[in-house]
């Protein structure tokens, strides 16, 4: 049985939390984030905190409470501090720079890549690292997923763009065979 949705979400100071139907609505400013529940499950809003309990006693429902109070806590997470990614590139010539709008990368190829940043999304990019800041963890991810996937890391040297966290377990190269 999950024990995630017995826990209630804190609301940060500064983020407004309300319920609008079976959308819950949190606020920053004049950031909004909004979480359709679908009535899947019961939402209370008291003392600072945002409680969500079961509907029914079946599995999908006990999936449901979990599933929507950890969305909820990554939205309230979110608007308060915000996610960040950090992927390294690796390589001769390897290099990245922020052109307006466009991430654009040298990875090998013979041309260089393009990479439209999304709305929502912040990139940085100091030498060899790029930094991927945001208020959405989803998009956040996907976006260094996506900017992974151009050249991912690879086994023998390591070359490739990877996250700063990732630890690439080498393999070992041709090696002169012994004549029997």
């Amino acid at each position: 049985m999950s024990r995630v949705g017995k826990k209630p979400v804190e609301i940060a100071n500064g983020i407004n939390v309300s319920l609008d139907g079976t959308q819950l609505v949190a606020k920053k400013g004049n950031l909004e984030k909004r979480l359709e529940t679908h009535g899947r499950v019961d939402v209370k809003i008291e003392d600072g905190k945002v409680e969500f309990a079961k509907i029914g006693e079946d599995k999908q429902s006990a999936a449901y409470w979990g599933t929507y109070r950890s969305l909820f806590n990554n939205i309230v997470v979110g608007l308060d501090q915000g996610f960040t990614k950090t992927l390294e590139i690796n390589g001769v010539g390897y290099r990245a720079n922020i052109q307006g709008n466009i991430l654009v990368m040298q990875l090998g190829f013979s041309h260089d890549i393009n990479f439209e940043i999304p709305a929502g999304v912040e990139i940085k990019v100091d030498k060899n690292i790029i930094t991927i800041n945001g208020t959405d963890k989803q998009q956040v991810g996907q976006t260094a997923a996506e900017i992974r996937d151009f050249r991912p890391p690879e086994p023998y040297k390591g070359k490739g763009v990877k996250y700063t966290d990732e630890v690439i377990i080498r393999k070992a190269g041709k090696s002169a065979g012994k004549k029997k």
